[in-house]
């Protein structure tokens, strides 16, 4: 700025000044806060007025439109593939090309970069538990002015939109969805040894038993994703959880009115220890669990020949396997068979995740995105792609590629009972001692008890606070 108060101010109410107008431009920080921020730096109300003018005055939103966007995401692999297919023709129709920075602890990441005041443009989040506190600290846009919101209502089951706001705004759009009650195997190998696909757990300990006692591993498992180790193992718990005990008593857990050293707890977790500790159950367990990562994981039962029978794992498990099996055939080579009842009253119960689409900044090229990203086009590039499921009611079922993204679809919508993943719903340091306390069970059996309480202590603080 050129006029005489920011020129004679020092090199540290510079860079205060340099940062407010960044905040207000990009992020939305409300013209009263600007004008009184400014003055609280040394401006006079005349040149605050003055730089709120210079900014373009009157609203939140930069009317500049960048020619890139930069997005944090989870996304990598055959994932971050798909997604770059699904925003291509965004970049083809406007120009804004879309730099995707992709980790696997998108939380870490997020907070870094806020505290060095260098936060993404978008930001996939994995879960509504870390929208709602990035909405509650300010550090979101909402996307009430990015949207047709008739159009995202006609969309949007209201759901989906009521999990994605805050204080009556929008803050989401919920991209990519995924069933996480599917348990994948290879049906040659099943119809060659003439197994069936269990419907109880009970049937399906049963199966386990017998694959072990004739020399084969019936479960294929690895945890291991970096600074995000354990969520696989989470993922288990929090399906056996929900098929076990129903929704009241999930919510409830998830909620902490329930203690983690409660019998239902325990005993979802040693369900979890039914497999993870079965006797001839995974080969080189417990160490190869904890070193192989959930992607490579989903590869032995399709290997030649199988060296593992079933993998549980989301939906988007698909998409890993037919990356690395080029050719195989959907339902005749591999399929999923749903996560069998526990408790009868419960059954049909699907947990399932979600990568929401938020905003940090607010400006021409991040409204564009935005708003591309809501409509049903680039999901339905994705889905045909396989590997992904979209609550977006404009993506007819006839778009999945296959009988079994189809039915990995059908299942999120018909469930019986429905819930997100606990972990992703909980604090994040609740969250980040569940991992971390899957990770000592799984290498020891007996830590059970003190894991439990150690996550309690956790909860306790997390929650009280």
């Amino acid at each position: 700025m050129s006029y005489k108060d920011v020129d004679r101010a020092d090199p540290a109410q510079r860079d205060q000044i340099d940062l407010l107008v960044d905040e207000y431009v990009n992020r939305g920080v409300s013209r009263r806060s600007f004008l009184r921020r400014a003055m609280a730096v040394g401006l006079s109300a005349s040149a605050a007025a003055s730089l709120l003018a210079a900014c373009g005055g009157s609203g939140s939103t930069s009317t500049s439109t960048p020619k890139s966007v930069d997005l944090l995401t989870t996304w990598g692999s055959t994932e971050l593939d798909n997604f770059n297919a699904a925003v291509a023709p965004f970049t083809s129709q406007t120009g804004i090309k879309v730099n995707v920075e992709s980790t696997r602890d998108v939380n870490a990441t997020l907070t870094t970069r806020l505290q060095g005041n260098n936060p993404p443009d978008i930001a996939i989040l994995p879960n509504p538990g870390k929208m709602q506190q990035l909405a509650q600290q300010g550090h979101l846009i909402a996307l009430n002015d990015m949207v047709d919101m008739s159009q995202v209502h006609r969309d949007y089951a209201s759901a989906w939109t009521n999990l994605g706001s805050y204080n009556g705004k929008l803050y989401a759009i919920f991209y990519k969805a995924a069933s996480k009650g599917t348990v994948w195997y290879n049906p040659q190998q099943f119809s060659s040894k003439g197994y069936s696909a269990p419907a109880t757990w009970d049937d399906m300990i049963t199966l386990s038993t017998q694959i072990a006692a004739s020399g084969g591993y019936p479960w294929s498992m690895g945890v291991s994703s970096g600074a995000a180790s354990g969520w696989p193992a989470a993922d288990w718990i929090d399906q056996i959880f929900l098929a076990l005990n129903g929704p009241d008593v999930y919510d409830n857990w998830v909620n902490h009115k329930i203690k983690w050293t409660d019998a239902p707890v325990k005993d979802a977790w040693q369900h979890f220890g039914q497999i993870v500790h079965g006797n001839h159950y995974i080969n080189g367990a417990p160490q190869s669990i904890l070193a192989t990562d959930f992607t490579s994981a989903t590869y032995p039962p399709y290997q030649s020949p199988p060296t593992a029978s079933t993998v549980y794992l989301g939906d988007f498990a698909a998409g890993f396997i037919t990356k690395q099996f080029s050719g195989i055939a959907a339902g005749t080579g591999y399929n999923f068979f749903p996560f069998p009842t526990i408790s009868a009253q419960y059954a049909g119960s699907v947990t399932g995740g979600a990568d929401l689409v938020t905003a940090l900044k607010n400006n021409g090229a991040v409204k564009q995105l935005v708003a591309y990203l809501a409509t049903a086009q680039p999901q339905q590039i994705w889905v045909q792609k396989g590997g992904f499921t979209s609550v977006n009611k404009s993506v007819p079922l006839s778009a999945y590629p296959d009988s079994v993204t189809k039915a990995a679809a059908q299942q999120l919508a018909s469930a019986a009972f429905f819930r997100f993943g606990a972990d992703d719903l909980m604090p994040s340091q609740v969250e980040d001692a569940f991992w971390a306390g899957t990770l000592q069970y799984i290498q020891n059996a007996g830590s059970l008890d003190s894991v439990l309480s150690g996550i309690e202590s956790t909860a306790a603080q997390a929650y009280s606070s």
